[in-house]
């Protein structure tokens, strides 16, 4: 559909509701089987849950929303859309402070929790803010039940009959969400991001899906929702008619592509990366006849995705390496996959050549939350692997002359909620300053570095730590890695070993860093390691729910045993 001319994302919705089957199922829980919803029923859904919600708030306001994956996260959030409130997602993981931060930040009238588990994180918070009108909850909580909605009992009532949508005050410039960045530097800014910048998304990701979309494409998801690249793609998957299947968990992922088999998937660079490290490893422990079809399909197939010719011979062999190894590769992820989708973080090169060598097509692509997220992505017909594609239509893209990526569109946020200064650092003349270093390559895109996350040389040479790392956290050997160095003689690194390697020698690990090494230049060697125990983790604050580095705290925590080997 032509989302141009769609004014809000509710509109969205109501627009490819009426082109479906009303019973085909939409949004469908992996965890419990029984919480499933068609189009007509998550329609009247959102409608009941509408009129419960204007009873409490006004055009503008923040109601909360704190859930794990599941139908009723988009139920709830386009029920706040068409009472002309805005969403804000927070994450599970977060901590009380953090909450509470937010709380007070962005004022909501309502906050919405998805079971008692979620709601203790907030209770005490809620407690001490008068303006919190009411809270909602997915499941019944242990509280007066005064005090409270349950969203599963207002839902066992549906009026079918009225099919008709309410008229809303919703222009493409109004704020649809506040999405609060995941603190990387600091406290988490929220981000205000419009309807129209949305939209701007939907109409350049649907561009890039046409040739993969078939009907009802079936979708897991399991990036959280509260995250803008997951957010956005719900209302992309509502733009193709999809099915929606929401995954258990991150540990249960494998398991749930062969229960649901999607077609197309979403995830960030960590998952692609141990995704490579566990299919590389049961590569590595083949032997005979097997090893020499699993090597030869992936010499063949790198030659491919690297825009190299492939003989009349290589191309009738690799013709049969399709029906005798990528298919059974394929069959271990439900079979029936056109794509994954990467972005929230650059993907290592080596890991886009291998996964799209061995019959995974993977696309990469870039955004940030402040853009609605996507800014640009790779196509499935012309696959760069180096690079995050061609800019989306509508998206204007140009290069500073210090080289930092300068972005504006519709899809550029209206600004940091009740935070002018930090606007202005990043929003000037309309154009976004995005803080990550890159090049054109022939209209594609390409990513170099971080501004912030640049290491540079007492003499002066720029160093990336995230090619580096990429490297090290690619070995086997290696989970996690830091390369800690601004301003020094020579690079050192943290390493988190790998579960199976825990008891490896330093001997061993010299001699893999030594390997590593060799793939680059002088200045980027590591010259000295130490490893820790500790697994870097959400739960231990040293990474995002998005799975990316906390280095500025992780520096901060270790950075004693960093200065100690210079």
């Amino acid at each position: 559909m032509n989302t141009e001319k769609v004014n809000n994302l509710v509109e969205l919705f109501f627009e490819n509701y009426q082109k479906q089957n009303k019973n085909n199922k939409l949004l469908i829980s992996l965890k419990d089987q029984n919480n499933q919803f068609t189009w007509k029923e998550t329609f009247h859904s959102i409608k009941k849950v509408s009129s419960e919600i204007k009873k409490y708030i006004k055009k503008g306001d923040r109601c909360l929303l704190i859930s794990e994956n599941r139908p009723e996260w988009f139920i709830t959030d386009l029920s706040i859309m068409t009472s002309a409130g805005i969403t804000v997602p927070a994450y599970t993981t977060y901590a009380e402070r953090d909450y509470e931060y937010i709380i007070n930040d962005c004022a909501p009238e309502l906050i919405f929790v998805s079971n008692q588990e979620q709601f203790n994180k907030v209770k005490n918070i809620i407690i001490k803010n008068k303006f919190i009108k009411k809270i909602f909850s997915f499941e019944k909580l242990d509280i007066d039940k005064n005090k409270y909605i349950n969203l599963k009992e207002l839902l066992l009532n549906l009026d079918h009959d009225d099919g008709h949508f309410p008229k809303l005050d919703l222009k493409r410039t109004d704020p649809a969400c506040i999405i609060y960045t995941s603190g990387t530097q600091g406290n988490p800014k929220g981000v205000i991001l419009s309807h129209g910048g949305i939209l701007n998304n939907c109409e350049g990701a649907l561009d890039i899906l046409k040739p993969l979309i078939t009907n009802q494409t079936r979708f897991l998801t399991w990036l959280p929702l509260s995250h803008s690249y997951e957010h956005t793609v719900q209302f992309v998957q509502i733009s193709i008619g999809a099915k929606v299947f929401y995954a258990e968990s991150i540990e249960k992922l494998i398991k749930n592509m062969n229960d649901c088999k999607p077609q197309l998937m979403t995830a960030v660079p960590r998952f692609y990366q141990n995704l490579y490290q566990k299919i590389n490893a049961s590569f590595n422990k083949a032997t005979g006849l097997r090893k020499k079809l699993i090597y030869k399909m992936l010499e063949l197939g790198k030659k491919k995705i690297l825009k190299q010719n492939l003989s009349f011979l290589e191309k009738m062999i690799d013709n049969l390496l399709d029906r005798i190894v990528r298919k059974k590769i394929k069959s271990q992820f439900g079979s029936e996959l056109k794509t994954f989708v990467s972005g929230g973080g650059a993907l290592d090169k080596d890991v886009g050549v291998f996964l799209n060598a061995i019959g995974l097509p993977t696309l990469q692509g870039y955004g940030l939350t402040e853009t609605s997220p996507v800014v640009s992505c790779n196509p499935i017909h012309d696959i760069r692997v180096e690079t995050v594609g061609p800019p989306f239509k509508g998206n204007n893209v140009k290069i500073a002359e210090d080289g930092e990526i300068l972005v504006k569109g519709e899809n550029v946020m209206l600004g940091y909620w009740n935070n002018e200064e930090e606007t202005k650092k990043v929003l000037k003349d309309g154009w976004l300053y995005t803080g990550d270093i890159g090049v054109f390559e022939n209209g594609y895109l390409k990513i170099t570095d971080r501004k912030k996350d640049i290491l540079i040389t007492p003499g002066g040479d720029n160093i990336s730590p995230v090619k580096i790392e990429n490297e090290l956290s690619n070995s086997n050997l290696i989970d996690q890695s830091i390369v800690y160095g601004d301003n020094k003689p020579y690079l050192v690194a943290l390493l988190v070993l790998s579960e199976e390697n825990l008891n490896v020698t330093k001997d061993q690990i010299e001699k893999e860093i030594n390997k590593i090494n060799q793939n680059l230049s002088k200045i980027e060697q590591i010259k000295k390691f130490f490893t820790i125990d500790e697994k870097f983790s959400i739960e231990n604050g040293m990474l995002t729910p998005t799975l990316k580095l906390k280095r500025y705290k992780i520096v901060t925590k270790y950075k004693n045993q960093f200065e100690k080997l210079y």
